[in-house]
């Protein structure tokens, strides 16, 4: 069957034709911001937009700080904020605990700590592997990272016989403990009878799928001008001080709405 071809003007005009109602839109970015921990944004939007946030500051700042706490390697902090804050999140929550030890434990390695890192094994993570015999494929991946060389001081992974695979090396990445920072985040988010996870991010994966369905290898066989919105999000893009930057250029771009 022969395809169709949509010219920009057309598509354009076809786009402007539905109403997306601004408090929608309004609502969508505040969502965003408030889960993502964007308080400064958030303020800014909600003068901008008069739509009040659905937290109050101080939580979305509480989060923040335990984000920054995790993205920074400090994990000890992190978890006696979020004791302070409500200890049964933790409590409740033994996977979350183990990925945070593990997270202490991936930052005692960072730090050539090594004989601190043997000691915390034995001592916080490995009962928990014989309590939980599924989580001992994650301990041991991590205590892999002994056997091979670390990262040199710049950050760039090691190379050469001793240089570790890439599922071994990875959790010494930006992305695990974004990972990891995400993860506790949306507990907090959980305990607080919040949303755990953004409602902009789903749309525009959704809307990626319309367009491939739509498009000339999909059941459409249409040509039509894509919209690139994943990118400037974050969205299925491993994370990198550019991409922040690009992300951070987005959400200041969305306030203009």
């Amino acid at each position: 069957m022969a395809g169709t071809t949509l010219r920009k003007s057309e598509w354009e005009r076809q786009l402007n034709s539905i109403n997306v109602l601004k408090d929608d839109l309004n609502r969508l970015i505040m969502d965003y911001l408030v889960i993502e921990g964007y308080k400064d944004a958030a303020d800014s939007f909600s003068k901008e937009s008069g739509l009040k946030p659905f937290v109050d500051s101080d939580s979305i700042l509480n989060r923040m700080i335990i984000r920054g706490a995790i993205q920074r390697g400090d994990v000890e902090d992190a978890i006696g904020r979020v004791n302070e804050l409500d200890p049964e999140i933790l409590d409740n929550n033994p996977l979350l605990f183990f990925h945070l030890q593990q997270q202490r434990l991936i930052e005692l390695i960072r730090g050539g700590r090594i004989n601190e890192a043997l000691s915390f094994a034995a001592e916080e993570l490995a009962p928990r592997g014989e309590e939980h015999p599924d989580l001992l494929p994650e301990l041991e991946r991590t205590m892999a990272l002994l056997a091979f060389d670390l990262p040199k001081a710049n950050g760039v992974l090691a190379a050469g016989p001793l240089a570790a695979p890439q599922h071994v090396a990875e959790l010494l990445s930006p992305s695990q403990r974004l990972k990891t920072a995400g993860e506790l985040n949306a507990a907090i988010l959980a305990s607080q009878s919040q949303g755990r996870d953004p409602k902009l991010p789903q749309l525009i994966k959704m809307l990626k799928y319309c367009e491939d369905l739509m498009g000339p290898s999909g059941p459409g066989k249409c040509e039509f001008p894509r919209l690139d919105l994943e990118r400037p999000l974050g969205i299925g893009v491993a994370p990198s001080s550019a991409h922040t930057a690009e992300r951070n250029g987005a959400i200041e771009g969305a306030l203009v709405i």
